[in-house]
């Protein structure tokens, strides 16, 4: 895997980079209507939810996972499974059962971070004077995560599959994502992502490591 200690050579990367947002979220207040949700997962305290049947959940139900409602793409990052849908700006992830949060793989980390490598990643049209924007990245068996930090100190996230392919940005309804279009191209070792307007350039080299 890539030292994640090391820029990435292809990418400016800032000399000390801020970090991106905090790992918890508060929890929620007003969980939609469609929605049964039960005490937190996988702590009583934590902001994500296990979430019951109801019309809007049964084909999303699976006896060997259990599903949670995450209020934010913050608080859904650190849920190891799979998403498989969004209710009003709640995301939903399919988590195997004995699984919780994302594990410490072997895959290094960046000190006194969550990321397993930290870069700035070309972007466009979201806001800022730089063309590129602070990001981290988040491998695990299931899932990657990275989180871009955007000028106004919001955060995007962009989640690939296991093996570098794009699958979806993660949205809520609060911060006005959820309505936003996301889609990917390829070019060379690059994935091009598109959220709205946005337009990031994420390498195989970050998303994968070496």
């Amino acid at each position: 895997m890539m030292d994640a200690r090391v820029s990435l050579a292809i990418l400016a990367v800032c000399a000390s980079c801020s970090m991106i947002g905090s790992a918890t979220a508060k929890p929620y207040a007003h969980w939609p209507k469609e929605l049964r949700v039960e005490n937190g997962y996988p702590h009583s305290e934590d902001p994500c939810r296990r979430v019951g049947e109801t019309p809007a959940t049964v084909d999303f139900l699976d006896d060997s996972a259990t599903l949670v409602g995450c209020p934010s793409r913050q608080s859904a990052a650190h849920i190891r499974g799979k998403v498989v849908g969004n209710v009003r700006g709640i995301i939903l992830i399919s988590a195997p059962n004995g699984d919780t949060l994302h594990p410490a793989d072997a895959d290094a980390k960046v000190p006194a971070t969550k990321y397993n490598a930290t870069a700035a990643v070309p972007c466009q049209n979201v806001g800022g004077s730089s063309p590129t924007c602070d990001a981290g990245v988040i491998r695990s068996s299931d899932q990657i995560a990275v989180e871009i930090k955007l000028p106004d100190g919001m955060t995007r996230v962009l989640l690939f599959d296991p093996k570098g392919k794009f699958i979806t940005h993660a949205s809520a309804q609060a911060d006005g994502s959820a309505a936003l279009q996301s889609s990917a191209r390829r070019e060379s070792d690059w994935t091009i992502v598109t959220v709205g307007r946005e337009q990031y350039r994420i390498p195989d080299a970050f998303v994968l490591g070496d």
